[in-house]
């Protein structure tokens, strides 16, 4: 089964209702797809909402999102150290943030969803960039 894992980018497009995203979205709700979100991503978009759109938009898509069925996955000890890795290794390029979704992507052997050009620049796993107008 495929799987995709979403940053914070992507999500964040998702629940604008981006077309480039619907193709994604479609397979997820038919059951041909699995969507993955690591919690840390789900804090990323619930404070970036919070400062750029405001509070009551990022709790509405706080609970859209729990209430989806896209899997969140706790931000453990064995999340945690692979995220360490990948930071240790993409320094300069990848966010913290990034590096969970990475260590996510990698278990799940899942497509990346992503707006972050920086993710060009990974070689472990295959992306799709959204660039953002």
């Amino acid at each position: 089964m495929k799987a995709y894992v979403f940053d914070a980018g992507a999500l964040i497009l998702m629940l604008l209702g981006d077309e480039r995203l619907k193709s994604y979205i479609e397979e997820i709700s038919e059951g041909a797809a699995k969507a993955y979100l690591s919690a840390v991503n789900l804090a990323e978009l619930y404070y970036k909402t919070i400062e750029k759109i405001g509070r009551e938009t990022a709790e509405t898509w706080y609970f859209r999102i729990l209430n989806s069925n896209m899997v969140v996955v706790p931000a453990d000890d064995k999340y945690a150290r692979e995220a360490g890795i990948y930071k240790s290794r993409y320094r300069r390029t990848l966010s913290l943030a990034d590096c969970f979704a990475l260590a996510l992507c990698i278990k799940e052997k899942a497509l990346l969803l992503t707006t972050d050009s920086d993710f060009n620049q990974v070689r472990e796993v295959e992306i799709k960039y959204f660039p953002i107008y």
